[in-house]
């Protein structure tokens, strides 16, 4: 089932998650509704948060790039209770384009470690303790940001969250276009 993505301006973007435990109620059915409205929206990464559930569980599917980055081939997967316990403060800082499914139009350039060092459970609830780095790396920090309460705005300087700010308010006015199902603020 395609869910809808909550639109920037809705509370629940920015509460903090809540991790899981493997009797979470219809978790079964959720991971693959996550990986359906996903796909149905064209993005990479989806959490929990950006369909009104405010639980650790993201998903993140990179088969999308994998012509660009073949390393990626059928890299699909879902990732509950995920935490960034080291960023590798050696490793560079890269500066690439971001979107969000949840602020739909808008576009900004943001910096991010190339190497971060991330636990999480799979779906069979097996723990997982791994080094990340490139392009995994950035799509995993931008998804688990969502998981803290934040977006990737939150990381863009003083001038640049000014220049978009009009675009912000549109988003909370509902007055916007994209081709998925949404879930705007209500007013």
């Amino acid at each position: 089932m395609i869910l809808p993505i909550y639109i920037y301006g809705q509370p629940v973007l920015r509460k903090e998650s809540e991790d899981i435990t493997p009797d979470y109620p219809g978790l079964a059915e959720l991971i693959p509704n996550m990986f359906e409205t996903l796909t149905a929206s064209d993005g990479v990464g989806l959490a929990a948060p950006q369909i009104g559930k405010n639980i650790r569980l993201a998903v993140i599917d990179l088969d999308v790039v994998s012509d660009e980055l073949p390393e990626y081939k059928d890299f699909r997967r879902a990732f509950i209770n995920p935490h960034i316990v080291e960023i590798d403060e050696e490793s560079p800082v890269e500066s690439m384009e971001e979107g969000c499914l949840s602020l739909p139009g808008i576009h900004e350039k943001v910096e991010r470690h190339t190497r971060i060092r991330v636990q999480w459970l799979d779906e069979q609830f097996q723990p997982h303790d791994e080094w990340i780095d490139g392009f995994l790396a950035r799509v995993m920090q931008h998804e688990f940001d969502h998981l803290d309460a934040k977006m990737f705005i939150d990381h863009l300087s003083p001038l640049r969250k000014q220049l978009i700010k009009s675009k912000l308010k549109a988003l909370t006015l509902g007055r916007y276009k994209c081709s998925y199902r949404t879930k705007p603020v209500r007013r």
